[in-house]
């Protein structure tokens, strides 16, 4: 059993990337650059007090900070003013990208009530992984009783892959439960 997942993207996935796609220097086998995590605000934006939590929870299950994104522009269709709050973001980077990434396969997929695997076709066109999480209770650290609006969020995974191909190989190797 390897360490965490870098010492196994090390070891084993490089190796077998290379053979498979025929690299001609260790380089140029992609790798997970970063994660980003990002959640919209809906009613929470008018209440700040609801905002805290909402910044809570991404900070407990990512273990940053996140940051409060705001309004560029007045949109009265939708209700938003000018430099009021509408997202939460989180950018995950080296140890702390490949802990949250270990955390979702093993830990909290498997908790997802009758999960038959992540749609394959999420892929952008560009080696980078897109999708959502209809809520948060799925992560050990929020608790049921401490949760008051159930919220979703998306998960990017940018990766150097230069095909979608190339990309789904190697986050199939890391470890992610795709459908099949």
């Amino acid at each position: 059993m390897y360490k965490n997942l870098k010492t196994l993207y090390e070891e084993k996935i490089v190796p077998a990337m290379v053979d498979e796609f025929g690299y001609k220097n260790i380089e140029q086998v992609p790798k997970v650059v970063k994660i980003s995590i990002n959640r919209g605000l809906n009613e929470e934006s008018r209440n700040s007090k609801n905002l805290n939590l909402s910044s809570q929870e991404i900070a407990l299950i990512t273990g940053r900070k996140p940051n409060i994104n705001l309004s560029r522009k007045s949109i009265a269709g939708f209700k938003i003013r000018d430099k009021m709050p509408v997202g939460i973001s989180v950018t995950l980077r080296r140890n702390q990208m490949y802990t949250f990434l270990a955390k979702l396969i093993h830990i909290v997929f498997p908790r997802i009530r009758d999960f038959r695997g992540i749609n394959p076709n999420s892929f952008d066109g560009q080696g980078n992984y897109n999708f959502g999480l209809k809520e948060q209770l799925i992560f050990p650290e929020i608790a049921y009783d401490d949760v008051t609006v159930l919220d979703g969020f998306n998960i990017s995974i940018v990766t150097t892959a230069k095909t979608d191909e190339e990309a789904f190989s190697l986050l199939k190797r890391v470890g992610m439960p795709f459908a099949s």
